[in-house]
């Protein structure tokens, strides 16, 4: 668990900051959805206006710039480095934390578009949830689908099994939730 954490500050951190920024009225040029205003069939957006190239870019720029910082943290702390998975194959260095930190980002923006699609196609309002069984599983969805390809970077990087890989997301699920709940709580997030 202490590794899973380690590994996971940056993105961490990353989530945070891309949460203030979007908060902010910068880079406003970039405030355009992801799926250009497509309507499918249905009547509904194809990923809906909550999925921004602002928001997506933003976290790709986050997630880089933690990455680098961790690993210039942790690099003077062999103790914590030790536990931080990324360097347990590879030298800890800015570029190869800048390459990382890219990956995770786009996977996190990547990983959260499938979601956002399904939830478009059952009529669920961008932000919101239905208080349906369906609905439960969406909530826990949105905790842990950006998670599967931010774990599935690391795996690349840090061999796992199935279970360890699974065990990663699940953990990673809990903290999301701890975090969103303070960001809910701090109204940086307006719903849970």
């Amino acid at each position: 668990m202490l590794s899973m954490l380690a590994t996971s500050v940056p993105i961490i951190v990353a989530t945070i900051l891309n949460m203030f920024f979007l908060k902010t009225s910068l880079f406003q040029t970039l405030n355009k959805p992801i799926d250009n205003q497509i309507t499918l069939k249905d009547g509904n957006r194809l990923f809906g206006a909550n999925k921004t190239w602002r928001g997506f870019w933003g976290m790709v720029f986050f997630s880089s710039i933690c990455c680098i910082a961790w690993g210039g943290i942790s690099s003077q702390i062999p103790a914590l480095e030790k536990y931080v998975l990324l360097y347990s194959h590879y030298e800890n260095s800015v570029f190869y934390n800048f390459i990382v930190g890219v990956l995770l980002g786009l996977a996190y923006g990547i990983f959260e578009l499938p979601n956002s699609f399904l939830k478009r196609r059952i009529n669920i309002q961008p932000g919101k949830s239905k208080k349906s069984l369906g609905g439960i599983g969406f909530i826990v969805l949105d905790q842990v689908d950006s998670l599967f390809g931010c774990v599935l970077v690391v795996s690349l990087v840090h061999p796992m099994t199935l279970f360890y890989y699974i065990s990663f997301v699940i953990f990673g699920g809990f903290i999301h939730i701890v975090l969103s709940s303070l960001l809910y709580l701090m109204k940086l997030r307006s719903n849970f």
